[in-house]
């Protein structure tokens, strides 16, 4: 076993002090919600944090690209970030990385070989690998850090290298799981129970673990049993394939490799993702693909003439995303490939929540072009969880018999299921489960856990690659141009003897259809012209002017249509 000790160990001299240091457990992300995972453990002046993720934006957030974490507590505190330590290589565990070092000083990460590459082709894509240090780690390694001690053990997921964390602190031990599952014929890793096991009977204070199956009963299919369905669909499909699948699950795409080399179909792959992923993947060991099998996006350009039952095509969307390469082959809007029938296309996931609508409207397109489209369903096994089912919680939370427990990872109702499965199971009482809050902190103290005061923490929403964000009311904005249109309001004035040089001009997009409402913007038109001239017969501010063409025009039109259209007064102004 190799012992990593930075040069932030505690001396002797500090052991006394350490004893009567609380440590301090808390997320900044991955409570009430599915995504921007980071945890936080804190004891004296160290803090680690596990994970930084990105939550992926649903319908009602138009214009944004991911949701992150607020980093304003870590910025306050960031004399005390000793080191960032990553769990697994998936997007809301690893995708907020870029944002983070960005804005606070991250001196290392810790992860490992497959997510310490996904990282690095991450940052070098933004030329950000010169902020941070990245090192490798295995699950027999261990980290001093402080007063902190910090171990890990194999967990199985639906990307190979997941590890589970066990952070030993003066006050007790903490076990973080990760995203895992218990999957007995897995392909790649296994789960390391035995040493699971060990943790428990050695002892754990506070168990932290994925809870996002938490209410899903029995116990999740191996991925084997989804290469045995690919398999018949490569043997049975008379034209083209086309597989849309997670770009990292590695696994899942191994399998659809070697399904391809075995029934001699060269392989197109589409969605820089899937191609980020599979060329990290076989320089890393972890995809393993005879090179005359992969076709890059020139070779594809050829493809036509191929034998249609010779092809595969790999790409992303199996989530509905506009921009994927599966919905853009589905609008017919795809630079390379287009739908022929009798292709076969295969969704080898299930949507995640919030996508059923548009995974259901690429579907539709796809089948209305002649495509047969095959989902996940009790005919063909095509994809199975990588997170863990009640009965795999329920045996974890057996192994480790923690004396606390905090549910992570899920929304409210799993976290409340999975704190309800540990009473049931017998391992802990109610009082001693925490279903927390993000901001929300536990406090550890000599083998004991209770609550403690709570962080004031936000969201950010990013649009493109802007670390600051933007504003939660430029998102209200953007919710109402799309729901209710917008009106500008042109009025030219003398400023000088102020009165209106024309009538006010109305000019609307997304809110009427001007043959039919025309009326209606004439007599708002009226409207603002009569409040103005009121107005005026006294000297006011600009301020005024705008306020009252807003309030005029925003009441007018709410009492006619009941809508709330954004209005922006244009005043052109005549100085002399």
């Amino acid at each position: 076993m190799e012992v990593k000790q930075n040069n932030l160990g505690a001396s002797s001299n500090q052991d006394l002090e350490n004893k009567l240091v609380k440590t301090y457990i808390y997320a900044l992300g991955g409570l009430n919600e599915i995504g921007k995972n980071m945890y936080c453990i804190e004891h004296g002046n160290s803090m680690i944090i596990i994970d930084a993720g990105v939550k992926f934006p649903e319908n009602e957030l138009p214009g944004i690209d991911y949701v992150i974490p607020d980093f304003q507590h870590l910025i306050k505190n960031r004399s005390k970030i000793k080191a960032l330590i990553i769990t697994h290589g998936h997007e809301d565990h690893i995708g907020g990385i870029p944002f983070l070092i960005q804005t606070v000083n991250i001196p290392i990460i810790y992860a490992s070989k497959l997510t310490a590459g996904l990282i690095k082709n991450k940052l070098d894509e933004d030329n950000l690998n010169y902020l941070t240090r990245i090192k490798e780690i295995d699950p027999n390694d261990i980290i001093k850090i402080g007063a902190m001690k910090i171990s890990f053990f194999a967990t199985t997921h639906s990307i190979p290298d997941s590890l589970g964390v066990c952070i030993d602190t003066p006050n007790g031990r903490i076990v973080e799981t990760g995203d895992f599952k218990i999957d007995l014929t897995p392909i790649g890793q296994d789960i390391d129970i035995s040493k699971i096991a060990t943790l428990g009977d050695q002892g754990v204070t506070l168990y932290m673990a994925d809870s996002t199956n938490a209410e899903v009963e029995g116990s999740s299919k191996s991925e084997r049993d989804v290469a045995k369905s690919l398999h018949e669909i490569f043997k049975n499909a008379t034209g083209r394939i086309i597989i849309a699948t997670f770009a990292s699950n590695v696994h899942r795409i191994q399998q659809i490799i070697e399904a391809s080399v075995k029934y001699n179909r060269k392989i197109l792959v589409f969605g820089r993702s899937m191609e980020n992923a599979i060329s990290t993947g076989r320089k890393l060991g972890y995809i393993r693909c005879p090179d005359n099998y992969i076709y890059d996006i020139e070779t594809a350009k050829i493809s036509a003439y191929q034998n249609l039952n010779e092809l595969l095509i790999l790409c992303t969307g199996s989530q509905g995303e506009p921009m994927a390469a599966l919905s853009r082959i589905a609008n017919n809007t795809h630079k390379v490939i287009k739908i022929i029938p009798g292709d076969t296309v295969v969704f080898s996931s299930n949507p995640i929540p919030g996508n059923l609508a548009p995974v259901t409207k690429v579907i539709n397109m796809l089948s209305k072009q002649g495509a047969e489209v095959i989902v996940n369903s009790s005919l063909y096994s095509i994809h199975t969880s990588g997170h863990a089912q009640r009965e795999e919680l329920k045996l974890m939370l057996k192994l480790v018999r923690p004396k606390y427990f905090m549910p992570i990872h899920g929304e409210y109702r799993m976290l409340k299921l999975h704190a309800d499965l540990a009473v049931m199971v017998g391992i802990v009482n109610k009082d001693k489960t925490f279903i927390c809050e993000n901001g929300d902190i536990l406090v550890m103290y000599k083998g004991e856990v209770r609550r403690g005061k709570k962080l004031e923490i936000a969201t950010k929403y990013i649009d493109g690659k802007d670390i600051n964000g933007i504003d939660e009311n430029v998102i209200k904005d953007r919710i109402r141009l799309g729901n209710d249109g917008l009106i500008s309001v042109v009025v030219p004035i003398d400023i000088k003897n102020m009165n209106m040089l024309k009538p006010p001009s109305i000019v609307s997009r997304g809110f009427i259809f001007l043959k039919e409402w025309g009326e209606l913007l004439v007599e708002a038109e009226r409207v603002v012209y009569d409040a103005l001239s009121k107005l005026l017969k006294e000297r006011v501010s600009l301020t005024d002017i705008k306020n009252t063409i807003k309030k005029a025009t925003s009441e007018f039109v709410f009492e006619r249509t009941q809508r709330e259209p954004i209005v922006i007064p244009v005043i052109l102004i005549k100085r002399d």
